[in-house]
């Protein structure tokens, strides 16, 4: 995949995109620039069109297929943002779409995929069950199916986001972005590290969605079981694609806990007035676990989305005030 991909597929992405996808800020943020005593901003992709950069390979992806094809229809597993972004692009282009999420999948995600027109599957108790049933189901009905996190298009279109950081921030020294099945970080790490291959790429994720962190340090894909996590877009296994993206991308893999997103959730939304999901929060959990320290800077963290049920974003935020 690496050597497959390459940055003129990115910046072809971000063509095709242009008029379709918000270019969200790239926010100094003061209160962690002082903890960390260093510069970092924020990229923040929670303000998407869809609450997160999901939206970004989703599209890409689908329009690049034929009419006919997408006519048939499209099928998308998901914990929730890639089935957003999928739904959305399918509506642009008049296509049925078919999501399956897991039932434990926040509830504002299902329904705004429900609200774009696509038929939403939730009966799956986690992750890795909705996407072999999605699998299934478009093989079933000569259908599409659109990878949450790998395929060319769709890498491609995740990468977009590290062009625009590039672009405002040219002397960025760390990039830091949450990292579930690959895809997101599969996008940056292609274009930074043929365009700007001194940036240090460091990948966060819970302890409760480690696989790419257990599968590196391992040299093999892992496993990991199915647990409750604030991070549940970062959540299931991966597989040996994305493990490849992984070893040529990464200079660190960082886990952090459960409670450290929860402070960082609360602290984004006292300090920045940004209502960030648990997944989305896990680089700035990384600097309040003291990875900073090594970081060269300036450094952006990618806050990839937003979209967290406002019962608990409430419940969280008001328990972390005052920390």
């Amino acid at each position: 995949m690496f050597d497959d991909l390459r940055p003129t597929d990115i910046f072809a992405a971000a063509y095709r995109l242009r008029e379709v996808v918000r270019r969200t800020p790239l926010r100094l943020s003061l209160a962690l620039s002082e903890r960390a005593q260093r510069d970092i901003y924020l990229k923040l992709e929670c303000a998407q069109t869809t609450g997160s950069f999901k939206l970004r390979g989703a599209f890409n992806t689908i329009s690049t297929l034929p009419p006919d094809v997408r006519a048939r229809g499209i099928v998308a597993s998901s914990a929730g943002n890639h089935g957003l972004g999928v739904a959305w692009a399918a509506h642009y282009f008049n296509a049925p779409a078919t999501i399956f999420v897991p039932r434990t999948a926040p509830r504002v995600k299902r329904d705004g995929i429900a609200a774009l027109g696509a038929t939403v599957n939730d009966e799956e108790p986690h992750y890795d069950a909705a996407m072999a049933r999605a699998i299934a189901f478009a093989r079933d009905h000569d259908a599409t199916f659109i990878h949450p996190c790998t395929g060319d298009a769709l890498i491609a279109g995740q990468g977009t986001v590290a062009i625009e950081v590039l672009e405002e921030l040219p002397l960025l020294g760390t990039l830091v972005t949450p990292v579930g099945g690959g895809g997101l970080l599969g996008g940056c790490g292609v274009l930074l590290r043929r365009v700007a291959p001194t940036v240090r790429i460091v990948g966060a994720q819970s302890e409760n969605t480690a696989a790419m962190a257990r599968s590196l340090a391992a040299s093999a894909v892992v496993s990991i079981p199915s647990v409750p996590t604030l991070a549940d877009g970062l959540a299931g296994d991966i597989d040996e694609l994305a493990l490849d993206i992984g070893r040529h991308t990464l200079d660190a893999m960082l886990t952090v806990s459960e409670a450290a997103i929860a402070q960082a959730i609360a602290l984004l939304a006292r300090e920045e007035m940004l209502t960030v999901e648990g997944s989305g929060a896990v680089g700035v959990a990384a600097i309040l676990e003291g990875y900073a320290d090594t970081w060269p800077g300036p450094v952006a963290i990618i806050v990839s989305g937003g979209n967290i049920d406002r019962e608990r974003f409430e419940t969280i935020r008001l328990a972390g005030i005052g920390d």
